[in-house]
């Protein structure tokens, strides 16, 4: 005698606990075919090589392999219900496309993610910029994205669903989005273009003169720039005003700095000895690098004293205040110990008036009175 319970004869509902063991023993038997395949035996092949990219590819196969496993098994389970109608067939169909897509998607999504991290771990670390290292988060962030935009629009492509619409929808709401951030996505252009152009890198010393701003550059990121001024604050300087602004690298091309300083000394002084002894004080201070030139440059007659300048050279632009103060010392010193006066600024005034003039004469000395 034939039995029905919901509406499946005894005969269906053994071929559907048959195809039930199916997807379960696929299960059990799936994760022990990717140990034995992929854990053990690629994993054998990859150990002898001296490249890991072969491990990276190794972690992108384990889990979708797993799951591929156990859709084809679900796939050839459902298959063998001859019982199922055709509108059922229909949905396997669909659901089947699904699931196998879902497979295909990540794979791809799990190779996009390990190479990028074994290019930062393997790669990045031995070229002598940071600018793969600073880049690769947002290449990797920017090809997932397009990744998931592509992968729904074929699923949306299969069901036939009509995605014109939707991309122009996309479209107006991004350009909408743009103008809304365009001050962040001015500052993520710049900084894009900075880490492109590296006008500066991450531990140069940099002064931007429209801020009256200077420091040691910290941190390069999309939006902002972070630098240390020497009283350990930071400042936090977006990307566009980098951009926009006069920057000067005091650590480019190298660390050596000239300085230099304006000392004036009294009128009648013999001009040749002077420069000697300014020369002579400055290469005598600690400091001082001995390969570069010192000199004193006589410049201008000022109004109370023969403008000299003089400049020299230091090893890194750290000393630079210190430098400064050495220096000073080493020059007043110096030039008093020779007897050359540095006059502080005075002014002569002088009166004229007419010979035989009483009356003039009467009143510049009440003046002086």
């Amino acid at each position: 005698m034939e039995i029905n319970f919901l509406g499946l004869s005894s005969k269906q509902w053994t071929e559907a606990g048959i195809s039930l063991l199916i997807v379960i023993a696929a299960a059990v038997l799936g994760r022990i075919l990717v140990a034995i395949l992929i854990d053990r035996g690629v994993k054998r092949l990859t150990t002898s090589t001296k490249t890991s990219l072969d491990d990276a590819l190794l972690k992108t196969l384990r889990k979708p392999t797993y799951w591929l496993i156990l859709v084809i098994s679900l796939d050839i389970a459902l298959r063998r219900l001859g019982f199922l109608t055709a509108r059922w067939g229909t949905q396997i169909d669909m659901l089947l496309y699904v699931l196998y897509f879902c497979i295909g998607f990540m794979y791809v999504w799990n190779f996009i993610q390990n190479m990028f991290t074994w290019y930062g771990k393997e790669i990045a670390h031995r070229t002598e910029t940071d600018l793969d290292k600073q880049l690769m988060p947002f290449f990797r962030r920017v090809a997932l994205i397009i990744l998931s935009v592509v992968g729904l629009i074929m699923i949306l492509g299969y069901f036939e669903v009509e995605i014109g619409a939707l991309i122009t929808t996309l479209g107006i709401g991004s350009l909408a989005i743009a103008l809304a951030a365009q001050a962040a996505l001015s500052d993520t252009i710049s900084g894009f273009m900075i880490m492109i152009d590296r006008p500066f890198r991450i531990g140069d010393r940099i002064e931007i003169l429209e801020l009256d701003t200077w420091g040691d550059v910290v941190d390069i990121g999309l939006r902002s720039s972070r630098i240390r001024t020497r009283d350990n604050r930071m400042v936090i300087v977006p990307n566009s005003v980098l951009g926009k602004s006069l920057v000067v690298n005091h650590s480019y091309p190298d660390t050596q700095y000239r300085i230099q300083i304006h000392i004036g000394i009294a009128y009648g002084t013999d001009i040749e000895k002077a420069r000697q002894v300014m020369v002579e004080a400055v290469r005598n201070a600690e400091g001082v690098l001995q390969e570069h030139q010192v000199e004193a440059l006589f410049l201008e007659f000022g109004a109370s004293a023969l403008i000299f300048r003089v400049r020299w050279w230091l090893d890194s632009y750290v000393d630079t205040r210190r430098m400064f103060d050495k220096v000073n010392t080493a020059l007043y010193h110096a030039l008093n110990e020779a007897g050359i006066e540095i006059p502080h600024p005075q002014m002569d005034v002088h009166h004229h008036f007419k010979p035989g003039d009483p009356a003039q004469f009467a009143r510049l000395s009440g003046s002086r009175s």
